[in-house]
């Protein structure tokens, strides 16, 4: 930082111009979109729809109120509008509120200016800074957002007229920043009624002084659409102060969906194990949660989080990874088997709908069984495979679970010639023992789910066999 200008008087010389901080998102916005760049990076799904939008806000220079149920990266694009702002900042030295030294709000950066003049000592803040955050509680005071008196400041000998006697809140704090509000309709009705002025006039009052701060503030909230009645509602001339209300909405496309879980999914890193999943295999778990958002069982009020699949692609890598462990393999391939697990990772994402008690696992099973048979209609049609039905017919059995090792999946691979055929259709040319026998394992189910084989299920072990 020792080559930008470190007094006002050299900010001047230098050039530097101050602009609102709509402006600057507006400009760097621009710049973004004419070369071709990503305004809000690692948000997929949203190209056609959210982006445009969001684009058309801050290039028309307004606040932003994002509707949508949770898991839908309203949070995610909020925080990545702070790469929209300069890197840095110049404000005035030991301000607590990013002062302009050009058009100074505080009494400390007005006293401080009025003193030195020229030699005002400048700081540069990094755009990381210029962003504050609050999740609405109902528990929220004006004193959190806007400020209070101070009276730690006051005990040291300032009058209570004395505007310095102030503790500024979060929003005064995010000056030429943006400030972002979540779960909006949290907040108290009477709190709401406090933003009005930051959204119109764009100041803040504190208490009952006679002290007006113009502040240069972008705005943004998220809400949930059902929170309107649930536990709040956005007062309608606070909804109306907003210039761009913003729906967004789960990934239209499995593809997408499976993009998103494999970005956000934490690898399972483990010395001595080789993790690969099977690109059908990660599309059963997102198909499941695009059924889970149809399924009448399931509360849509509440919705079906991203998060649920994210979770659920984790939980079956890590059965895979225990399974694997527990046969003395090194390669970690998820099978169908391995879905089971799913049942512990998505009964507290979703909320069951159920008549009778204890159906809610029931109900999972079935959608992944739905889901399964979904994703392998997709990729194969059932006819196809007449000859591997007929593989069955003089009494063959494979056995399937989690204490069936790679061997005997490769054994029943070799006995069956159609079978191998089918197979070589869903690794993808891995040709690994793993990615053969989870391949094994979805074609057999894919089979007795299109009521081409029966299944024979007792405890962790299936025989498929003829019907």
């Amino acid at each position: 930082m020792s080559d930008r200008p470190g007094t006002l008087g050299a900010l001047r010389a230098s050039g530097w111009e101050s602009v609102p901080v709509k402006e600057e998102l507006r400009r760097n916005a621009i710049a973004r979109i004419r070369s071709g760049e990503d305004l809000f990076p690692g948000v997929q799904g949203y190209e056609d729809t959210v982006l445009p939008q969001l684009e058309n806000a801050l290039l028309a220079g307004h606040d932003v109120i994002f509707l949508g149920e949770r898991g839908q990266a309203k949070t995610r694009m909020i925080r990545a509008m702070v790469g929209l702002l300069d890197e840095w900042l110049p404000v005035v030295a030991g301000s607590e509120i990013n002062d302009d030294p050009y058009a100074p709000v505080s009494r400390h950066a007005r006293d401080l200016i009025a003193e030195l003049g020229d030699d005002t000592p400048i700081e540069w803040v990094h755009r990381d800074t210029r962003f504050g955050e609050k999740l609405a509680t109902p528990d929220t005071s004006i004193a959190d957002l806007i400020g209070e008196v101070d009276p730690i400041k006051v005990a040291e000998g300032r009058y209570l007229s004395d505007e310095l006697t102030l503790h500024y809140g979060l929003v005064p704090r995010t000056n030429r920043g943006v400030f972002a509000i979540n779960e909006l309709p949290d907040l108290a009705e009477r709190i709401q009624v406090g933003l009005l002025n930051v959204l119109e006039e764009r100041d803040v009052q504190v208490r009952g002084y006679k002290v007006r701060l113009p502040l240069d503030v972008v705005l943004v909230a998220s809400a949930n659409p059902e929170d309107y009645t649930n536990r709040g509602r956005i007062i309608t001339p606070l909804k109306d102060r907003f210039g761009a209300q913003i729906r967004t909405h789960y990934p239209l496309e499995v593809d997408t969906e499976v993009a998103i879980a494999l970005a956000e999914a934490r690898p399972l890193e483990a010395e001595g194990l080789s993790v690969r999943v099977p690109p059908y295999m990660a599309e059963v778990v997102a198909t499941f949660s695009h059924l889970a958002r149809e399924a009448p069982q399931v509360n849509q009020r509440s919705g079906v989080s991203v998060r649920l699949t994210v979770a659920n692609l984790e939980t079956l890598v890590a059965n895979a990874a225990r399974r694997a462990l527990m046969l003395g393999e090194t390669d970690v391939v998820p099978r169908v088997s391995d879905l089971d697990a799913l049942v512990a990772s998505t009964s507290g994402k979703v909320e069951i709908e159920a008549l009778e008690e204890g159906r809610e696992g029931q109900i999972i099973e079935h959608l992944l069984r739905s889901a399964v048979l979904t994703t392998f209609r997709r990729h194969c049609a059932v006819e196809s495979l007449s000859a591997l039905v007929d593989g069955f017919a003089d009494g063959r059995v494979v056995h399937a679970g989690e204490d069936v090792t790679v061997a005997d999946y490769l054994a029943a691979v070799e006995s069956i010639p159609a079978l191998s055929e089918a197979v070589a259709g869903f690794t993808g040319g891995d040709d690994s023992p793993a990615a053969v026998a989870a391949a094994t394992e979805f074609v057999l189910e894919g089979l007795h789910l299109s009521k081409r084989l029966n299944k024979d299920a007792a405890g962790g072990r299936s025989t498929y066999r003829s019907r």
